[in-house]
């Protein structure tokens, strides 16, 4: 290959496998269920969810895997389940725990209302949504982190990581973190460089770097003679050549389409590839 990183479906970190891949389940309601069902049938293993009933219907994408588990037709071992905990200030009244509760306690039991949920009896990873501050991390986001920390020594959480994250912020976390980041997932728009600072520290210190939206946050800047002539070149789809360029310099994207051929065609990425210069094109599409 002559991308930056060797592209295959599954990389290795920190002794586990992790897919390149992710399905997002967001925004989906009472489509949750058959869409990952779907998902799951096109060829994803890497789910991601949140235990936020504003935004995602976690116990929807748990019926899925059980029913896709219990059908024979992938294995608990092959998957890798992620969810989030997340703040009041993101929910709404169906909170996943007691408000009243310590924050700690309320990370606790938002995993485990996550792992009933799920099925299951880990998550392969568990994501704090986001820090509870604009700048720098509050006491409050210290002993979320801390809690986390401690379910993943418990073992009921192998990794942990931090969505909706500043640089700064990450560099904060990683100066005082016991447990490091296993990931960083963010909202990734091409007018930073594809969350260029960002993704410069989690490759400086092993943190896999999850990018979400990458369609729908840069439509504008996708939508130029460039990415038209890779299209038009390589005879592929958009979002194949993102989500190719995207492997290439070493992020995991998430994918949330609702079709079924969108899906198989996101998959098929894994079979052709960019050169360094139309890589090059695209980190900088947006940037000056």
């Amino acid at each position: 290959m002559t991308g930056l990183y060797p592209i295959e479906t599954h990389l290795v970190h920190r002794e586990r496998r992790v897919p390149t891949f992710f399905y997002g389940t967001a925004w989906k309601e009472d489509q949750t269920e058959p869409l990952v069902r779907k998902a799951l049938a096109a060829g994803f293993r890497g789910i991601d969810t949140a235990n936020q009933r504003r935004h995602y219907h976690e116990a929807g994408v748990g019926a899925a895997l059980k029913s896709a588990i219990d059908a024979g037709e992938v294995r608990r071992e092959d998957l890798f389940v992620q969810t989030k905990f997340t703040y009041t200030a993101g929910q709404d009244h169906r909170l996943p725990y007691d408000p009243a509760a310590a924050p700690a306690e309320q990370v606790a039991q938002s995993l485990a209302s996550s792992l009933d949920h799920l099925h299951t009896e880990y998550l392969d990873a568990f994501i704090l949504h986001g820090p509870s501050v604009r700048q720098g991390l509050s006491p409050v986001d210290w002993e979320v982190w801390r809690r986390m920390e401690a379910l993943q020594q418990e073992g009921a959480v192998r990794r942990i990581g931090v969505s909706n994250i500043a640089v700064d912020q990450l560099t904060l976390l990683l100066e005082k973190a016991t447990v490091m980041p296993a990931f960083v997932q963010n909202r990734c728009f091409a007018h930073t460089g594809w969350d260029a600072r960002v993704r410069a520290v989690c490759r400086q210190n092993g943190i896999i770097y999850q990018g979400f939206s990458l369609l729908t946050a840069n439509a504008a800047v996708l939508n130029q003679p460039g990415v038209f002539r890779l299209v038009q070149q390589l005879r592929r789809t958009v979002p194949q050549i993102v989500f190719r360029f995207a492997l290439q310099v070493g992020m995991i994207p998430l994918t949330g389409t609702t079709s079924e051929t969108h899906m198989r065609e996101d998959l098929s990425v894994y079979d052709f590839e960019l050169d360094a210069g139309d890589v090059q094109m695209i980190e900088n599409i947006a940037v000056g």
